[in-house]
């Protein structure tokens, strides 16, 4: 506790009164935080890409701003952005489409010797499963088998075709937003600065949206950099080890590290599922997601605390469930921003003094 503290009040001054806690104010927050989350929830097909555009936004903020002192305009420096986006996303769907139709091609095959390997590893459980029938079947009444209601499923190419329909009805939006954004420059602060009445407001404004841009910059760079060094070296490995097709397991891992925690668990599993479709002795079969979980488990507990540092201001448990509560209402878009998401609402709570507290409470 700092001296500050401890001294007296000068001869005359009142006592600070102690804020009081107001049940009416605290219903009103807890009102509008669960209209907040309803709003996000029903609303995510159409706050998703105004999301992601902000973030690129914030991403390459920093990049337009150098091209304009080149003397390149924004709206050419926008478009240099959004073609190098196509590009990149263009060729890595190039060279991945191949090994993926692969993988599709010979799914339906694959999967029933994988389901006889399982059945073989399971074999014990089915003696419990036939026995819990045969119980069901003797508790019902009139000794009959219960009636089972099935819901009719879309069938998988209807599935496919909806979700690359969505997929491209999403990535047509961004890209658009994206540009109308990064051409449109600082014209939204300049509003926004305009907008608000205080001097002290305005200044916070453009301290808030800085301090956003530059860890959302340097963090996005960094991870970005050690996702594809994970993806590069998971591809030589499992390429090396034998695993066919090894690149897009590469690019699987490195894709999904950009979600905490539960991006390992699914390529791990994935890898685990190929490698049980492809491979015959048991030891292969473990090889592969063995390496994939060693070069993690190295990214994560010594390449990714060296060179991310302190550019995450974020403890674990807050990570967690803000990874848990975007994944809740966006799906699989959320959890890729839970990140970014978080660190905004921690770096405006750092900045707004009545929201300290929670500030302090996502804090490492």
């Amino acid at each position: 506790m700092t001296t500050e503290l401890l001294e007296a009040p000068a001869e005359g001054e009142a006592l600070p009164t102690p804020p009081r806690f107001n049940a009416r104010t605290a219903a009103t927050v807890g009102l509008f935080v669960l209209a907040l989350l309803v709003v996000l929830r029903f609303a995510r097909s159409f706050l998703v890409p105004i999301a992601i555009s902000l973030l690129l936004d914030f991403l390459f903020s920093p990049l337009m701003r150098w091209f304009r002192k080149i003397g390149i305009t924004e709206s050419i420096g926008a478009a240099i952005v959004i073609l190098g986006i196509m590009v990149a996303a263009g060729t890595s769907i190039y060279f991945l489409s191949a090994p993926a139709a692969d993988w599709l091609e010979r799914a339906p095959r694959s999967m029933e010797v994988a389901k006889e390997r399982i059945r073989k590893l399971t074999k014990p459980l089915e003696k419990i499963q036939e026995t819990a029938k045969a119980v069901e079947q003797a508790t019902a009444p009139d000794g009959k088998k219960p009636a089972e209601v099935k819901l009719a499923q879309p069938s998988l190419t209807q599935r496919i075709t909806g979700g690359t329909t969505a997929a491209l009805n999403l990535a047509l939006t961004i890209i658009f937003l994206t540009y109308f954004l990064l051409a449109a420059g600082d014209l939204f602060m300049q509003k926004l600065v305009g907008i608000l009445p205080v001097f002290s407001d305005k200044k916070k404004a453009v301290a808030i949206t800085r301090d956003i841009e530059e860890h959302f910059s340097r963090y996005l760079n960094t991870v970005t950099v050690i996702n594809i060094g994970l993806g590069v070296v998971t591809w030589i490995a499992l390429q090396i080890a034998g695993m066919p097709n090894a690149a897009l397991w590469g690019f699987l891992a490195g894709f999904t590290n950009f979600v905490p925690y539960v991006g390992s668990i699914v390529t791990t599993f994935a890898i685990f599922l190929a490698s049980l479709m492809t491979f015959e002795e048991t030891g292969k079969i473990l090889l592969m997601p063995g390496l994939y979980l060693a070069i993690n488990l190295i990214e994560s507990n010594l390449v990714t605390p060296i060179l991310l540092g302190r550019r995450l201001p974020l403890n674990n448990v807050a990570l967690f469930v803000g990874l848990l509560l975007w994944w809740y209402l966006w799906g699989i878009p959320g959890a890729i921003l839970a990140v970014p998401m978080m660190v905004a609402l921690k770096i405006v709570c750092d900045h707004v003094e009545r929201l300290g507290p929670l500030g302090a409470f996502l804090g490492p």
